[in-house]
């Protein structure tokens, strides 16, 4: 299926000319019926000459419906603009010219309606209309005179149709799906269905989405699916939808809502844009509208410079680079200009300065999406992220100088970068403090300004570092203990002689060992530390366990005591070690026995 929007002035025909071609009513409302005026969006569907389907979207021409216009036109591919040959161009033609500028809208055709009543000046104003829309994607548009009333010309417009959608570039079946919302309701057996234009991946029923809402986010399910009237078990675009919810009243959904495939997709709320039409951003308002797929947004803009800007939203969407915006000015109903999103995950401007290296920086990028820059920019950043912001394409491959450590993609000469600022700030350490048991991951983490700590091990084994216990340090430096050299040999000395004869608190006080000392040989396998302040040789538990090995099993903690020659002081941690180590196991409160 194709979808074509209508534009053009109030009362130059359009809703007329769809009744023409579909032989349906596109007015839904009985106001619009009563008062011959479009007030909200319409639909309506037939086939083309080749026998496609396409479907239509009726928008209002008058600037008062101006917000539902931009609605209709926000999602539509291509466009069907209509000009009455006995009023030629009008008011409003012009702000729908240039809504559709800026929205990008690159296909579509141009139809001078009420031929009948004015037919020596049909090619005039298809002269003039192309004049108008020279500045859009329009200005080379087919243009087709027809009049509704009698008929004549509606072949004509059906075969030149037919030549314009044969133009459109084929939608992408596989993509992530976005489908704005234009309407929601309640069908009686059915429950909540909203409809909209799915202009890329496909929709089935059973699909899990996320809904985007101006409330909440939540979950649906697609219960069932319509097109053009017919149930279908699946949707390719692009096409008018009718989608059944599963998990949400209708009235919890508004226009603008969004329908998105689950994880898929990044949601903003501040984006950095690139003017494409209308005014320069330093002229625009400080508040203004947003309008994005059938979303109108308010927003608060901050420019750069002419022609680019921070845009802060008042809720969330899910935008991507290139996305085209239309901006408008909340106290009128004309379109101020047209933007396209460049980066939707923006750095935070917060120091003096900030907003004019911004504007240098986005001024340098060019209209193509960069991945390689964005990456340098970040250092590191998920390969999903990338997905999300739509700077990557799910098959490609990093670039050359992206190092890829499992989901993150770093930035080589970042990556190189902090391989050497880790590898010296751990010698710098080690030089001022040999006792250092090493920098702790936090530390890491807060020197390098890493965005994820799983970042951390493949940056220290890269600068070679080694790890204990959680702390990273230069190679081969546990055995240096600097001034605590003296003091852990005589403690091994005394120890090698008597392995069970613990030093007290003053002893070891004496031989200038403190808990970094201890600490420090512990880590260098110089001793062991046991509760209670008992330190030992790390050889204590085996020599103990052939000790206790020889004694009548089980055993008691006194006669442990005996056969070890020390005191209950050391006795009771050792035997605890060794219960932790399961060579020992406790029989009952007094006995215990070796684990054969």
């Amino acid at each position: 299926m194709y979808v074509v929007a209508t534009a053009g002035h109030v009362d130059h025909g359009k809703s007329t000319l769809i009744r023409a071609l579909t032989g349906m009513e596109p007015d839904r409302w009985d106001e619009e019926r009563r008062r011959g005026l479009t007030i909200d969006l319409g639909f309506a569907w037939t086939t083309t000459s080749s026998g496609d389907p396409v479907a239509f979207v009726d928008v209002p021409g008058h600037q008062r419906f101006l917000p539902n216009t931009l609605a209709g036109l926000g999602a539509a591919p291509v466009i069907c603009f209509v000009v009455a040959a006995d009023e030629g161009w009008s008011a409003q033609s012009s702000d729908h010219r240039d809504a559709i500028a800026a929205l990008g809208i690159r296909h579509g055709l141009i139809v001078v309606t009420k031929a009948d009543r004015a037919p020596e000046r049909t090619g005039e104003v298809a002269a003039q209309a192309r004049q108008e829309l020279a500045g859009t994607g329009l200005a080379d548009a087919p243009a087709v005179a027809v009049s509704a009333a009698t008929g004549s010309g509606l072949a004509e417009l059906r075969r030149t149709l037919d030549r314009v959608l044969d133009a459109v570039p084929a939608p992408a079946v596989s993509a992530r799906l976005r489908l704005w919302i234009d309407r929601s309701f309640s069908i009686t057996g059915a429950g909540t269905v909203v409809t909209g234009t799915l202009t890329a991946g496909t929709l089935s029923v059973d699909d899990k989405l996320q809904l985007l809402g101006t409330d909440r986010d939540r979950t649906v399910t697609v219960r069932g699916l319509q097109s053009r009237g017919e149930s279908r078990s699946a949707l390719a675009p692009v096409t008018r939808a009718a989608v059944n919810l599963r998990g949400v009243a209708h009235n919890d959904i508004h226009r603008g809502d969004v329908l998105v495939t689950l994880g898929a997709w990044l949601t903003t709320r501040v984006l950095d844009v690139r003017r494409a039409t209308g005014a320069a951003l330093t002229d625009a308002p400080g508040h203004l509208v947003v309008h994005v797929g059938t979303a109108a947004v308010r927003a608060r803009l901050r420019p750069l410079d002419d022609d680019h800007a921070r845009l802060t939203l008042d809720r969330r969407l899910p935008l991507v680079f290139g996305d085209r915006i239309l901006l408008r000015d909340p106290g009128g109903r004309h379109v101020l200009a047209g933007a396209r999103v460049v980066d939707a995950d923006p750095p935070a401007l917060r120091r003096r300065g900030d907003g004019a290296r911004r504007a240098a920086t986005l001024s340098a990028m060019g209209p193509d999406r960069d991945l390689g820059a964005e990456i340098a920019r970040r250092g590191a950043v998920l390969r999903e992220h990338l997905l999300q912001l739509g700077l990557l394409d799910a098959a490609a491959a990093p670039p050359a100088d992206v190092v890829v450590h499992g989901r993150w993609w770093v930035h080589g000469p970042t990556y190189h970068a902090w391989t050497d600022r880790l590898r010296t700030a751990a010698g710098a350490l080690h030089t001022r403090d040999p006792l250092a048991a090493g920098l702790s991951r936090r530390a890491v983490r807060d020197l390098l300004a890493l965005p994820d700590e799983a970042l951390v091990d493949p940056i220290a084994r890269a600068a070679g570092l080694e790890q204990t216990g959680g702390h990273l340090r230069m190679p081969h430096t546990a055995d240096d203990l600097g001034p605590a050299e003296a003091g852990i040999a005589e403690l091994e000395s005394r120890l090698g002689c008597a392995p069970f004869r613990a030093p007290e608190a003053d002893d070891l006080a004496a031989l200038k060992l403190g808990t970094r000392e201890l600490a420090a040989a512990e880590r260098a396998g110089r001793v062991l530390r046991l509760r209670d302040g008992i330190v030992l040789l790390p050889t204590a538990p085996a020599l103990a366990m052939r000790a206790l090995a020889g004694l009548e099993q089980p055993f008691t903690t006194s006669r442990a005591r005996q056969a070890l020659d020390t005191t209950r002081r050391v006795v009771i941690p050792l035997l605890e070690h060794l219960d932790g180590r399961g060579w020992t196991r406790r029989v009952d409160a007094g006995h215990r026995a070796v684990v054969r």
